[in-house]
């Protein structure tokens, strides 16, 4: 492909997608409408000689490594040509300057796409030209993914090429146990330095890379990295650099609660303009759900949605017949939606739809200091059931319709660095919003919680009775009564959870359920997975063993207090003919 052609193949994937000529999932269609937008605004301008040259260097001096076309035909050796889609990313991630600078726009990317779709080598050969382009600040760049192994691979794919181009006798290279790294010192025609390029493959290991420094970084398969910093200590060694670039590339994992899964999450926000962030790149390809978090995987529209090289490295047939495959086969199929669809099938198991909450949430605005002046009385929930782990309170209303939800964490902070860490629960995030109070305890302080009730009533909340399972707890037991609270033992038992549950569940479908935004909240309804049993009645627990769901078993509780309250007043309205 002509150089100059380049920029059309990216303008024309774009006007294909948005036109519906390309059949592709809806984050694929808001990014290629994002691009447009960018296209059209002021303060940017679209650069031709920077993507030009990375994918200029790509086709030249990369060949495949291994594997066949379609057809059966061999592709060792032949040389690496980009995909529409992949020369669409490129020229986003280097084409887009603030206007007047040489200052590039996006600092960071998310590439969600799933296996098969020639992640691996587009990943080498994109960092491969991104150093080179970089060569004259002293272009430093690491492969890392969570296990040495899959970051390799990337760079066996670099060696690989340069070997087969001849030009691998210029290079220090260093491939042995201890290191795996390319490199190259770049000389003017006088002699003086002219720039340079180290690339190195690294196990992500936040413990020992504090002293990285680096322009370009790509971490291969987040939805491996069992913590946060694994991918943040990387991004970290980049803070000397203007124009800098992470890239986070991956495809689906099974575990909701980690940090690849929020980071899809805010890369979705970004697209769909809930969240503004104006240095990440996202590309997220995946099949479409359905309002129930559903995918029609035999639907040979939702594999194309999701697989960008379909019909390039992906073969129609196979793809479905491991899709027919897979619906007789539940593990068959949980692998099918998360390597093949790029679904989360943790986030499938969910009983909730989360963005049920989101959009019925969304549509109030109601301040703390607003809600204690309401005409209305509270009712209090409390799960405190693990005092050394997350512990919640919460107040419950109800004002012209609309169920108001004001919920409330409690953490010990001497353990939350590490909890924070292992479970990738964003505590101190939580706290920083005023959403959780961190305990200067071991354990979470009953004090703590009563002293929140205390503070809620003082704000002018009328809280007329708090909920809790005694059992667990006869300190706080103790403390609310000493307080004043009307106090009411509600056993953990489902059938009597169940109607709070069911209630809560209503008025987040019907757009009548208020939570104050709270993430804390959001957090702990995802993590939600539930059994119906006979008679409507619902048994919940956790999805999986570390996640935790007490801030929302919190207002089931105080639900259950508010739902009985309302059935007393209702007859003794009866009572006096008042109904």
């Amino acid at each position: 492909m002509a150089a100059k052609s380049y920029k059309e193949t990216a303008l024309r994937y774009a006007e294909e997608v948005t036109a519906g000529k390309r059949i592709v999932g809806k984050e694929v269609l808001l990014a290629c409408i994002r691009f447009q937008q960018d296209l059209k605004r002021d303060d940017l301008e679209l650069h031709t000689k920077e993507p030009d040259l990375v994918i200029g260097i790509i086709e030249r001096t990369m060949v495949h490594k291994q594997g066949e076309d379609l057809e059966g035909n061999p592709l060792t050796g032949k040389p690496l040509r980009l995909e529409p889609w992949q020369i669409f990313i490129v020229y986003n991630l280097v084409g887009f300057y603030y206007k007047g600078t040489s200052e590039r726009r996006y600092k960071e990317a998310f590439i969600f796409i799933p296996r098969k779709n020639g992640k691996t080598t587009f990943i080498a050969a994109l960092a491969w030209g991104l150093a080179l382009l970089e060569r004259r600040s002293g272009a430093t760049l690491y492969i890392v993914a969570a296990r040495q192994k899959q970051a390799i691979q990337s760079f066996e794919f670099i060696l690989n090429s340069l070997r087969a181009s001849g030009m691998i006798e210029d290079f220090r290279v260093r491939d042995n146990n201890a290191e795996h790294s390319i490199s190259y010192q770049f000389t003017a025609a006088d002699g003086s330095p002219a720039g340079s390029i180290h690339i190195e493959a690294l196990a992500s290991n936040p413990d020992a890379q504090d002293s990285f420094n680096c322009n370009i970084a790509v971490a291969d398969e987040i939805h491996a990295f069992k913590k946060a910093a694994q991918y943040n200590r990387i991004k970290e060694a980049m803070k000397a650099y203007t124009n800098k670039l992470m890239i986070g590339i991956t495809t689906a994992g099974d575990e909701i609660n980690s940090f690849c899964y929020r980071r899809l999450d805010y890369a979705v926000k970004v697209l769909n303009g809930t969240a503004k962030d104006d240095s990440l790149f996202c590309f997220v390809s995946r099949a479409d759900q359905d309002e129930n978090g559903n995918v029609d995987y035999t639907s040979a529209e939702q594999q194309q949605k999701a697989n960008p090289n379909y019909g390039i490295t992906i073969r129609p047939a196979d793809i479905m017949q491991e899709a027919l495959q897979a619906q007789n086969d539940p593990q068959q199929r949980k692998d099918f939606l998360s390597r093949s669809l790029n679904i989360y099938t943790s986030a499938m198991r969910a009983y909730f739809n989360l963005d049920e909450f989101r959009r019925s949430d969304q549509k109030y605005s109601w301040t703390l200091e607003e809600l204690a002046k309401l005409p209305i009385d509270w009712y209090g929930g409390a799960d405190l059931s693990k005092l050394h782990d997350l512990t919640a309170a919460c107040l419950y209303g109800n004002y012209k319709g609309v169920d108001i939800v004001i919920p409330h964490a409690f953490f010990p902070v001497v353990a939350a660095h590490q909890k924070a860490d292992e479970d990738n629960i964003p505590l101190f995030g939580w706290a920083d919003d005023g959403e959780l109070t961190l305990c200067n305890s071991p354990t979470v302080n009953h004090a703590d919680v009563v002293a929140w009730f205390v503070g809620m009533r003082k704000k002018g909340f009328k809280i007329r009775q708090v909920g809790h399972d005694r059992k667990f707890c006869r300190e706080y037991f103790i403390g609310m009564k000493t307080e004043g609270f009307k106090i009411v033992d509600q056993p953990q038992y489902f059938y009597k959870k169940s109607e709070g549950f069911r209630h809560i569940e209503a008025a987040a479908k019907n757009g009548t359920l208020y939570y104050l935004h709270s993430q804390a909240y959001e957090y702990c309804v995802e993590n939600v997975a539930a059994v119906e049993k006979t008679d409507d009645m619902i048994q919940y627990d956790k999805i999986q063993p570390e996640h935790r769901i007490d801030v929302f078993d919190a207002s089931v509780f105080a639900c259950i207090r508010y739902l009985e309250s309302m059935e007393k007043s209702s007859k003794a309205k009866k009572w006096f003919g008042e109904e």
